[in-house]
């Protein structure tokens, strides 16, 4: 039944298969001699509906190669050769079907994302569960998530605690257990226990629907890419109706011009290129990264620039507490302790590295009262009756009247001031940690033909530079805004170039890059939207491996366009010598497709295809991005 339903997609595959039935039947009867003229006549009338289309694409600056497929049935009517003609009326009319079912094999990775959107969500109210369209969930509701079920909001864990296997997010193939109030987000696969959470954006924010959104682009992109063979298509013609003119003229016998033609079908060319390029779409995928379009496909082999914003790209973009000096009587824990104190009344990021580092030192930061934030600076806050002030060192010091000594910080470091009852005390020294992959992923770009590395940044300069040396990058422009990043792009004298960022900041170099990739992995963004392609794991060496797929694919690509030519130009030399028939020859060129649509799936092979050998990194957590007091 579902095959009949799918060959009701494409009535021309039907009424081809049902002339032959019907040709065959009579065949069998006294109405034998009408079977010539039935085939014929209905392979003449494909071939002009074919050849009407071949005019409009030629209107539209488009040199297809239809041409070889109606001259080729035309001929083997003429001769006689009806089934031969049928057989590539059959090839010509159920490409399309062949193309379909050998694309969805290719992008079966990205399907299967889309295919796990939940479309319903159980929402509790007034004490009842009622499922709802998961559109039509709101922030703020409360949304029962059933065992083995699929997140279908972001939110907040409401219940004690969750097992969720988020691999189709991270590519973590260990559960993560969250405990109450972590955020959820969509997309994972809930455990064995029923889990409740309270929404903390619709569907259509949430990160999975997002996903799911870039998907859908990746899947429907037709772009000029997968025209690949185009630049094939006149030599291949040119060729072919040469050999079988030649063939016909040396021999005398007008059955050899139509024996050529029918092994010289175009369907290698007009398949293999849009089924590599959707299995290296997929293939990306399965790497972590969304490929919004084939084009940025072929963009992404030909680059020879690749530019990476600093901060939460090349860095986690998160600081953590690297040491505490101190300046006065108070040691290092209470100092600590009683800035953290202050601290967990910020919303600032710095004040969360604080707060995590006195807990990481198991010391519990005590309630404050009066506290006050000056957003950018610091924050004062009444501690055990103590006064506590911690921030920026000028911040401090006019809030206290005292003159800051500065802190002994080395390249890539900020420090936090603390002062005490109008004393300073210390400071703590925090630091972004470089990615344990980001060098892996530089020498990596190299090998893959990546001319020149820049690292663009807003950052001071010994900072950039010391984030730069250490991972080999000579280029690195610092204290950059987002107009002086897109500058860079553009006067990059390597080119295609790449622009790997993350943040609503990179949006306009994003945009600007011949390539942009923007580090996904922290839920939409403006970064996303303006991006070429989508990392959905926090893992920069994603991006060196969606250029390897890229060539891969294009390598593929072109090698199943060749086998096919190959494989066709040698039947017709065999044809040419008369020793293959038309019908059996069409019969043959239908082996040719298949063997070009097999080669093109190996693009979507997990294994690497060439390059260098490639590194494995365990995706971390989602973090948010750094923000400098």
């Amino acid at each position: 039944m579902t095959t009949v339903k799918n060959l009701g997609r494409y009535p021309l595959v039907m009424a081809t298969v049902l002339v032959a039935a019907v040709a065959g039947v009579l065949s069998l009867t006294p109405w034998s001699p009408a079977v010539p003229w039935l085939v014929s006549a209905y392979a003449l009338a494909v071939a002009g509906w074919t050849g009407v289309g071949m005019l409009r694409d030629l209107l539209r600056g488009h040199a297809g190669i239809d041409i070889l497929a109606v001259t080729a049935v035309t001929a083997a009517v003429v001769v006689g050769e009806h089934w031969a003609a049928l057989v590539v009326v059959l090839m010509l009319t159920g490409g399309e079907a062949l193309e379909d079912y050998a694309a969805n094999r290719a992008r079966r990775d990205l399907s299967a994302l889309m295919s796990r959107a939940p479309a319903t969500a159980h929402v509790l109210d007034g004490g009842s569960l009622r499922d709802v369209p998961v559109d039509d969930v709101r922030p703020g509701d409360l949304v029962v998530v059933r065992p083995a079920e699929v997140v279908p909001v972001d939110g907040e864990l409401v219940s004690d605690r969750a097992d969720l296997d988020e691999s189709s997010l991270t590519g973590e193939p260990l559960p993560v257990e969250r405990q109450r109030g972590a955020e959820v987000p969509s997309g994972g696969v809930n455990g064995q226990q029923a889990i409740t959470l309270r929404a903390t954006r619709s569907a259509r924010d949430s990160q999975y629907q997002q996903i799911v959104a870039l998907v859908e682009q990746a899947t429907t992109s037709r772009s000029r890419t997968v025209r690949l063979a185009d630049r094939f298509a006149v030599p291949f013609t040119l060729v072919a109706l040469a050999i079988a003119g030649l063939a016909w003229w040396v021999s005398g016998d007008g059955t050899r011009f139509a024996e050529v033609l029918v092994v010289a079908t175009p369907c290698p060319l007009l398949i293999a290129a849009p089924v590599a390029f959707m299995g290296g779409m997929s293939r990306a995928a399965r790497e972590g990264v969304i490929v919004k379009s084939s084009e940025t496909l072929e963009r992404l082999d030909r680059a020879r620039t690749v530019a990476f914003d600093k901060t939460g790209t090349l860095t986690h973009g998160r600081p953590a507490l690297a040491r505490v000096e101190t300046t006065g009587s108070l040691g290092a824990d209470e100092v600590l302790r009683l800035a953290a104190s202050a601290e967990q009344y910020s919303s600032h990021v710095l004040a969360d590295a604080v707060v995590e580092g006195a807990r990481q030192r198991r010391l519990q930061p005590a309630e404050g009262t009066e506290a006050h934030e000056v957003p950018a600076h610091g924050v004062r806050a009444l501690v055990a009756g103590r006064e506590v002030v911690v921030g920026k060192r000028s911040y401090v010091a006019a809030e206290t009247r005292t003159a800051v000594e500065p802190a002994v910080l080395q390249p890539g470091e900020l420090a936090v001031h603390v002062a005490v009852d109008g004393v300073p005390v210390g400071a703590l020294v925090l630091r972004d940690e470089v990615r344990a992959e980001a060098a892996t992923t530089v020498s990596t770009l190299r090998s893959l033909g990546v001319d020149h590395v820049m690292m663009l940044t807003g950052d001071q300069r010994t900072t950039a530079e010391h984030v730069a040396a250490a991972l080999g990058i000579d280029d690195v422009r610092a204290e950059c805004l987002p107009l002086d990043k897109v500058e860079a792009v553009r006067d990059a004298p390597a080119r295609p170039v790449v622009m790997v960022g993350d943040g609503v900041n990179d949006a306009p170099v994003l945009a600007s890059a011949d390539v942009g990739i923007a580090m996904g992995a922290r839920g939409a963004t403006a970064a996303s939207d303006s991006a070429d392609a989508v990392v959905l794991r926090d893992d920069v060496s994603a991006v060196a491996a969606a250029v390897r797929v890229s060539k891969d694919t294009l390598r593929v690509a072109l090698q199943s366009i060749w086998v096919g030519i190959g494989l066709s130009v040698a039947l017709m030399l065999v044809a040419a010598l008369g020793y293959l028939p038309a019908l059996a020859g069409a019969w043959m060129q239908e082996g040719v497709d298949l063997v070009a649509i097999l080669w093109a799936l190996r693009a979507s092979r997990g294994a690497r295809l060439s390059g260098p050998p490639q590194t494995a990194y365990a995706p971390s957590p989602a973090e948010p991005a750094v923000a400098v007091r």
